[in-house]
């Protein structure tokens, strides 16, 4: 009996992180798009709110971890592999954010949501290039089945602004070339992090390459406005969100697994593009959006499943040599959500 409520127990406590994940990922999508659009909040400005949120991620990062000291940091990082690797990665995780919240001001929520699905097809072809990744007639398959998803979704789109589109297409090539860097980090390096840990190195090279682009082409329009009357309390707010996705996404994965978190993201990414429609004016969903995002998640289900079975066996094995070894989860949901 004893044994069936502790079991019970951590089933409740997964499903309450699992439904916090989903609720903060897509809440914090919503919420960006809210203060970037909203003429109550009037703030245009993507660059300066990806920046904020990664000054904040950053002090909270340091607070948490060398001040108080709740959570540990993980352990082995050399001036040399922050230079070649976590410098690369903060990088293509600005650029990530900054193009994927300056969409939000072009296309809709849903839209946005149905063109990152080509996402794997993106990661894929630069892995091929970089080395990491084997070109197969069955990955040749997946990566034709969600392009062609994306293609009947876009089709399907009714308002669609080609500046939007580019603007997202930019976003996904920079957390493909995130995520290939990470998987460098990994596979050349051999440097384990925790969610926690990336975002503690990450987030302050990130804001640097945040800061010099926003001191050129945001501050001047920000000066111009006169008094810097931006509403601090939601402002604050909407990175305080960021910051628990990020958490969520550690509590999930260490309660949990790689294949539940995927499963969490592609429900996740169904609630942000069923829920747009209810919630804003711009998002007009027709039967071809929703039958060519159907295609794309299932593939990008499939590709998922093939990936986790290569990690669980790279892991495998890893373990047999190293068994002190910390799995590193390439979570693309530790982001601030755009």
């Amino acid at each position: 009996m004893a044994d069936r409520r502790s079991f019970l127990s951590e089933g409740v406590v997964t499903y309450a992180y699992l439904l916090l994940y989903i609720a903060l990922s897509s809440g914090q999508i919503f919420f960006n798009k809210w203060v970037l659009s909203s003429k109550e909040i009037n703030f245009p400005y993507p660059l300066g709110l990806t920046l904020l949120h990664m000054v904040f991620s950053s002090v909270l990062c340091f607070l948490l971890t060398k001040v108080f000291k709740i959570m540990k940091v993980e352990e082995g990082m050399t001036l040399e592999i922050y230079s070649t690797s976590v410098i690369p990665i903060g990088a293509m995780f600005a650029m990530t954010l900054w193009l994927g919240n300056t969409a939000y001001l072009y296309i809709s929520v849903a839209f946005a949501q149905m063109l990152k699905a080509i996402m794997p097809v993106a990661v894929f072809i630069l892995g091929v290039a970089a080395g990491l990744e084997v070109m197969s007639c069955r990955m040749l398959l997946i990566m034709s089945v969600i392009s062609f998803g994306v293609l009947v979704a876009s089709y399907g789109e009714i308002n669609i602004s080609w500046i939007g589109v580019v603007y997202q297409m930019g976003g996904v090539v920079g957390e493909a070339l995130r995520l290939i860097f990470m998987e460098i980090l990994v596979k050349r390096k051999g440097l384990k992090l925790n969610p926690i840990s990336l975002m503690y190195y990450v987030s302050p090279c990130s804001a640097i390459c945040l800061f010099i682009p926003w001191i050129f082409l945001e501050k001047p329009k920000m000066d111009a406005r006169g008094t810097w009357d931006f509403h601090p309390l939601i402002l604050t707010l909407n990175s305080l969100c960021t910051f628990a996705l990020n958490l969520s996404v550690f509590l999930v994965i260490t309660h949990t697994s790689a294949l539940t978190i995927r499963v969490a993201g592609v429900v996740k990414d169904w609630v942000v593009v069923l829920l747009s429609a209810l919630l804003f004016a711009d998002t007009k969903l027709t039967l071809i959006n929703l039958f060519g995002y159907g295609i794309a998640i299932a593939g990008v289900a499939v590709y998922n499943n093939h990936k986790l079975k290569k990690e669980v066996s790279r892991g495998s094995s890893n373990d047999e040599q190293h068994p002190e070894s910390v799995q590193l989860t390439l979570s693309s949901s530790l982001t601030s959500e755009k």
